[in-house]
């Protein structure tokens, strides 16, 4: 017996108890029953019910963890009973979930896999499919879910943002909590309506406690959100703002550049065209060649290093913050109007739309989309490592275990 006890614990049945183990065509089955005591509960709700018959006399198979290099599956005869709320339904067994064909030991190994490994290795090791994988991903995560209720209450401070996920533009929607930092909300597609369905699910009491949202400057975040929260502030991403001015910075670069090939000025023209890192990159990243490069700028190219300045110094209006911080954006608008750089000048236009309140708010609250940034980043990685999934729930489910703040322990640790 106590053999039995050690090898249901090894396969991951260590809650049954073991009445015989065989082999077949190299396949070990243990065969194991429910203890007395957990007999006769609902498969679903796991209320105790009366009986409804002995399952029609099937003997079910469950895969369990492998011992050494043999494969392992679990079988027993397991009754149906009567539940009030859900009808007659196979009786729990405490190893597996319900209508899994795994026991939970390895769920669990797999869900830990999936998270750390690749596809090929995952399904080689664990021998089965990566469509099982999925499966087993999304049972896991559908399970923490339930166990850790509703994620979405206290939020507070969110960031969203979309990741593209495949070709040909398939987008998730992902939502994080700025005080958690975890990701709580992911949806296929990148639209207003998309966005809505987490608002819907939100409902307006706890859309009507959110403070801060943090967005880059795409149109379809900013019309759910001012649809949906009444009383939240948009902080808009700093890094997008910044962003907006390299781009302007390198139109610049590319129209003197073009200017100066077609009036044969090939000195000006080459000293240009090998400046986009120097103008493009900090201060502070600069090689000693780049910073040749600029100071030839500064000489020589007036209206391109005030493109360069006003980068700059918009950069440096996020790195103050605060009031200070506005104060300095105040006078960056006044002298990109006034800077008779074209791209600049459509810059400041386009700012001056999110100044009050968007970029006030991110001057005051200190709230960027760093946090999101970086989870989109781990997103793809995942993508990477989990490169076959058929359809976006997979991947949903094992990004939300990945980064959703779910603890998934290996079996047999703590």
């Amino acid at each position: 017996m106590r053999f039995h006890r050690v090898l249901a614990r090894a396969v991951g049945v260590g809650q049954a108890v073991v009445e015989s183990v065989r082999f077949e065509a190299g396949v070990m089955v243990v065969s194991v029953r429910v203890h007395a005591r957990a007999a006769l509960r609902c498969g679903v709700c796991q209320g105790i019910c009366p009986g409804y018959d002995r399952g029609r006399g099937e003997v079910r198979l469950w895969r369990a963890l492998d011992v050494g290099a043999v494969r392992c599956f679990a079988e027993a005869a397991v009754a149906r009973v009567t539940c009030a709320t859900h009808g007659v339904v196979v009786a729990s067994v405490p190893w597996a979930r319900h209508g899994a064909g795994h026991v939970r030991a390895f769920d669990q190994q797999v869900a830990w896999l999936a998270t750390r490994a690749s596809k090929t290795a995952v399904s080689v090791l664990m021998r089965i499919s990566w469509a099982t994988v999925g499966a087993i991903i999304t049972r896991v995560t559908a399970e923490a879910d339930a166990v850790a209720g509703d994620r979405l209450d206290g939020l507070r401070r969110i960031g969203i943002d979309e990741v593209s996920y495949k070709r040909h533009h398939k987008y998730l929607t992902v939502v994080v909590d700025h005080d958690t930092r975890r990701v709580v909300w992911l949806a296929e597609g990148r639209s207003k309506a998309t966005l809505a369905a987490f608002f819907d699910q939100l409902g307006p009491e706890r859309c009507a406690r959110i403070d801060l949202v943090s967005a880059d400057g795409a149109d379809w975040i900013f019309h759910a959100v001012q649809d949906h929260l009444p009383n939240a502030n948009i902080c808009l991403d700093p890094f997008h703002v910044v962003a907006w001015a390299t781009n302007a910075l390198d139109g610049v670069r590319r129209r003197i550049w073009n200017q100066l090939r077609r009036a044969g000025d090939s000195a000006s023209a080459k000293l240009v065209k090998g400046s986009r890192f120097a103008v493009w990159k900090n201060p502070e990243d600069l090689t000693d060649r780049q910073q040749i490069r600029l100071a030839g700028i500064a000489e020589v190219n007036k209206p391109l290093y005030r493109a360069y300045l006003l980068k700059e110094l918009l950069r440096e209006v996020f790195a103050t913050r605060g009031g200070d911080g506005a104060l300095l954006l105040t006078a960056w608008l006044r002298w990109a109007a006034r800077s008779k750089v074209e791209e600049f000048v459509d810059l400041a236009r386009r700012i001056r739309l999110y100044f009050k309140p968007d970029i006030l708010n991110t001057l005051h609250h200190g709230l960027s989309n760093g946090l999101i940034e970086s989870t989109n980043t781990k997103i793809r990685l995942l993508t990477r490592m989990a490169f076959g999934f058929k359809s976006a729930e997979a991947l949903i489910a094992l990004a939300r275990l990945h980064l959703g703040g779910y603890q998934i322990q290996l079996p047999g640790r703590s």
